[in-house]
């Protein structure tokens, strides 16, 4: 093999071996919750609900992000027009995928990788994502949120 090969090569080789590290810098990240998220495991009842959290632990913390729902994560707020309402979203952000957070002040989600805002029914408020976050229906029975996924 003469040098010209060789280097070639090597340097094919040195492209590669540092390819899967560009992949993963350039994906879109999540960014870890601050809130608090449930860590018990989840079952769906015969009527299709699952618990998802406590009345007491939504209260204490403004929010609940259960990461082990059966339609994917979820995050549970209460309405702050209605504090008997309780709305539950799928956060994933509908234009790169990051945890959308959400704001009591001015009530709405908001994706921290490029600033989309959802309003409380998870509709676009605005850009870049074009699409709507995932609801569920959710009901309350004694200190338990049960949330149906569709």
């Amino acid at each position: 093999m003469n040098r010209r090969d060789f280097l070639t090569w090597v340097g094919i080789g040195g492209i590669a071996s540092y390819l899967p590290v560009a992949m993963v810098a350039c994906s879109p990240k999540t960014e870890e919750s601050t809130s608090t998220t449930n860590s018990t495991t989840n079952t769906t009842r015969a009527d299709g609900f699952e618990s998802v959290g406590t009345v007491a632990q939504l209260d204490q913390d403004g929010e609940i992000l259960n990461e082990k729902f059966s339609a994917g994560s979820i995050l549970v707020v209460r309405d702050p027009e209605d504090s008997n309402r309780i709305i539950a979203v799928n956060p994933t952000c509908t234009h790169t995928g990051c945890t959308v957070k959400w704001q009591a002040e001015p009530t709405e989600f908001v994706c921290p990788c490029h600033d989309s805002k959802f309003a409380i029914d998870g509709t676009v408020i605005k850009g870049p994502a074009k699409d709507s976050l995932a609801g569920y229906e959710v009901k309350q029975e004694d200190d338990l949120i049960l949330v149906k996924a569709r």
